[in-house]
């Protein structure tokens, strides 16, 4: 009876372990950087920043031009001018290179500020999607496949190609 009681008890205690072993959490992973490069909306922001630097860089060019001519003028007048007069010329071209290096970080803040401001809304879409997608297969942990985003193994289920389905594309 004792063996039996033992036998009784090693076998609940076998039953507990394993339904605590196949308990445990369910994890997927997903690369998000190719989720957002493949999303029709980060295709479009990307057109609009490029847009926006051609731009800028177009204005900045033409700035540039704009001072080597002067400079050239200057420089080309130096001797027929009095040295007053080149001191007053040295220093607006100071100040238009110093114009010039304002604009130039200027454009490039609000370069950043415009790409910051289309990209969390993408960012937030695929996230919300993964978090959906997560959920309704019963996943509690998804973890980032990036390359660099701190993923060792990622034997378990990807989520893109159901995020994406989700996403419509």
């Amino acid at each position: 009876m004792k063996h039996l009681k033992t036998l009784l008890f090693a076998a609940i205690l076998f039953v507990g372990t394993t339904s605590l072993a196949t308990a445990q959490s369910k994890v997927a992973h997903i690369n998000t950087t190719e989720l957002v490069q493949a999303m029709p909306e980060m295709k479009l922001a990307q057109a609009e920043i490029e847009k926006l630097s051609k731009t800028y860089d177009a204005d900045y060019k033409t700035m540039v031009t704009e001072l080597q001519n002067k400079v050239a003028q200057y420089r080309a007048e130096a001797e027929s001018k009095t040295e007053e007069q080149n001191t007053k010329r040295a220093q607006e071209v100071q100040q238009m290179e110093q114009s010039l290096r304002q604009y130039q970080a200027q454009a490039q803040d609000d370069l950043s500020k415009k790409e910051a401001a289309l990209l969390k809304p993408i960012f937030e879409k695929a996230k919300a999607a993964i978090d959906k997608v997560a959920k309704t297969q019963g996943f509690q942990y998804v973890l980032d496949s990036t390359q660099g985003g701190g993923v060792i193994v990622a034997d378990g289920k990807d989520l893109l190609a159901d995020v994406k389905k989700e996403l419509g594309f």
